[in-house]
């Protein structure tokens, strides 16, 4: 599996396997993607299988400017607010389609709508340019499993495929972005918390988000199946002590005592910082071999929101 520098060379020959209906690892702000031409049916059915992603679990699509968003979905006022005021970067809003925006039908799950952002990484922005396409482009991991923010995570999960991966470094935040639906009665609903923490939406633009009773068989967004971002060991939360044969996932000043092996997220108990650290973590104490990972409380404000949202579906019970 190729792992290649992320120059303009291997840009062009990545938007060239693109448009030929392959896949694509690439980086983004937020975690690496796979990547295939959203309007590609048979392309968009490779990342299905080539994940184990079930499909009516619906995909982002990622495109290179707000007038190419509004060519594959109708825009409000409330969205394009959003949109000029945090892109590119790790939100992503969920729009009514265009019925003839060529998109394939695989994308959306057959819902009505369309998950949509700009991202702001230029390895990104570069095979989006170089394509000409809108990009589907789901976490290139396997279904369910931790998402991945080095190239070389995505090796470890795709070890058995060929699969061309553009190492772009470490992703820069290393949480999923945060997924809003924009209502037809301009409210907000959050669908997934993530890298922009809820309130500095708010913040930025006066707008309030309300958080629905999701159900997670019939997800409206990416990243909304109870079991997900789950490592091979058991997840405990809420530990303050740590059992005989489990790791820590620590956080803050003061770690729980134990001889098994540690990862401290952010020993300042800095969330920017723990949110950064939290995938790369999971998959480090993973391939210790142990049983079960002890994770320490970390406070739901915030960045925290969309850590603990992780690390409760990597926690759920598993189908």
């Amino acid at each position: 599996m190729p792992i290649v520098a992320a120059t303009p060379e291997a840009i062009a020959d990545a938007a060239q396997l693109v448009r030929a209906g392959g896949l694509v690892a690439m980086p983004t702000e937020t975690v690496y993607g796979l990547a295939a031409d959203a309007t590609n049916g048979r392309a968009v059915a490779a990342i299905y299988a080539t994940k184990g992603r079930p499909s009516f679990n619906p995909l982002i699509v990622h495109v290179a400017s707000i007038d190419a968003a509004r060519a594959l979905a109708h825009i409000p006022p409330h969205a394009e607010t959003l949109a000029r005021t945090f892109w590119p970067g790790a939100l992503t809003l969920v729009l009514e389609a265009r019925p003839s925006n060529a998109i394939a039908s695989l994308v959306t799950a057959g819902l009505a709508t369309l998950a949509i952002r700009v991202p702001a990484h230029p390895v990104a922005r570069a095979l989006i340019a170089a394509t000409g396409r809108p990009l589907a482009a789901p976490s290139a991991n396997r279904s369910g499993r931790i998402s991945p923010t080095t190239a070389a995570h995505v090796a470890e999960d795709f070890a058995a495929d060929s699969l061309l991966i553009l190492d772009g470094g470490a992703c820069a935040h290393g949480l999923e972005s945060t997924i809003l639906a924009c209502n037809a009665d301009g409210t907000l609903t959050l669908l997934r918390p993530g890298a922009i923490a809820s309130d500095a939406i708010s913040a930025a633009t006066g707008m309030r988000l309300t958080i629905p009773q999701s159900n997670p068989n019939i997800p409206t967004a990416p990243g909304q199946l109870a079991s997900h971002y789950a490592p091979r060991a058991g997840v405990r939360l809420d530990a303050v002590i740590v059992h005989p044969g489990e790791a820590l996932l620590a956080f803050g000043p003061k770690p729980l005592a134990t001889s098994g092996p540690v990862i401290n997220l952010s020993p300042t108990a800095d969330l920017i910082e723990a949110a950064h650290n939290l995938f790369a973590a999971l998959r480090t104490l993973d391939a210790t071999g142990v049983s079960a990972i002890a994770v320490m409380p970390i406070p739901a404000t915030g960045l925290g929101i969309a850590i603990c949202d992780r690390l409760a579906r990597a926690a759920a019970v598993r189908s």
